[in-house]
């Protein structure tokens, strides 16, 4: 059995941190040391392998052929070692990190998280809100649900929900009080409510392509607030602000609970879809693996 190696590993840390910021004094900041101490640090690395791994300009740091090789692999082992340490530290609960955007965790996710627990009390779920791609292995995650149109690289995905589309807005504006919404042509007297998620994406449902599907030529499908998000445009039709195109999964709660309603029939089919998002290669956890099934599971409850 080969001998390990007795790798300086508070050198290895500080190696990552300033290759990572590719400047020693943002890996201080980082570190709490000072810039004095973190080239120690690299020195004795370098002395350690026998090689250069940054070449010190006058103002700025950069890494060697040599130091991004090592940098690329030693992110990764850190990373795993911290997600191990978290673990190991947990004791009887487990810890279960998952990453998804914010529309799906307050829509979709949060209304049925209590169910998981129940069946599985001994694990503690930790939802993170981000529409960003992460680094699974740096960032400690363990789970991901994306929307979008897959094929994402160096992960592990597979379909969780189809995300058809279609009009919603609060009860209130089918009363009486306010301009008819009757046919699809009504909606010229409506403020439209917008995403940034269906602009310049094609296939994804937008209010233009939805109008065409209705045959309501009539109408301007540019009209109204655009907004940052999914959730954002749904919560302002919630508060009666106007029309929102739903994405199916995201709406199905507020639909069920009377906050929304369809007031017409025609769906827009989805290019877009949600899929489940692993590190790639990973097998074999059992925490995951049973939260994984769980969000098939609900899923499938939600679509039937």
């Amino acid at each position: 059995m080969k001998r390990r190696h007795t790798a300086p590993l508070n050198a290895l840390r500080t190696f990552e941190a300033a290759a990572r910021h590719l400047s020693f004094s943002g890996a201080a900041q980082e570190l709490f040391v000072t810039p004095a101490a973190v080239s120690h640090q690299i020195k004795h690395l370098e002395t350690y392998l026998g090689t250069a791994l940054f070449q010190r300009n006058h103002r700025a740091v950069a890494l060697t052929q040599e130091g991004q090789a090592l940098a690329d692999t030693v992110g990764d082992l850190l990373g795993q070692l911290d997600v191990a340490l978290d673990r190991a530290m947990s004791g009887a609960s487990a810890d279960l990190r998952v990453t998804t955007m914010e529309s799906f965790a307050a829509k979709w996710l949060a209304p049925r998280l209590h169910r998981f627990h129940r069946i599985r009390p001994d694990v503690r779920v930790h939802v993170v809100t981000s529409d960003k791609h992460v680094d699974f292995v740096k960032e400690g995650f363990d789970v991901g649900i994306r929307y979008g149109a897959g094929g994402y690289a160096a992960v592990s995905c597979e379909a969780l929900m189809d995300a058809q589309a279609f009009p919603v807005c609060a009860p209130s504006l089918l009363s009486n009080d306010s301009p008819p919404l009757a046919c699809p042509e009504d909606l010229r007297h409506h403020t439209l409510l917008h995403d940034e998620s269906s602009r310049g994406r094609p296939g994804v449902p937008s209010w233009h392509h939805w109008l065409n599907i209705a045959g309501a030529r009539d109408v301007d499908a540019r009209r109204g607030p655009v907004f940052a998000s999914i959730y954002l445009a749904q919560e302002a039709a919630i508060a009666g602000h106007g029309v929102a195109m739903g994405v199916a999964p995201l709406v199905e709660e507020d639909l069920r609970q009377g906050r929304l309603v369809r007031p017409f029939e025609p769906i827009s089919e989805n290019a877009y879809r949600f899929w489940l998002v692993r590190q790639a290669g990973r097998k074999g956890d059992a925490t995951v693996e049973a939260f994984c099934a769980w969000l098939h599971e609900e899923a499938g409850a939600s679509t039937s």
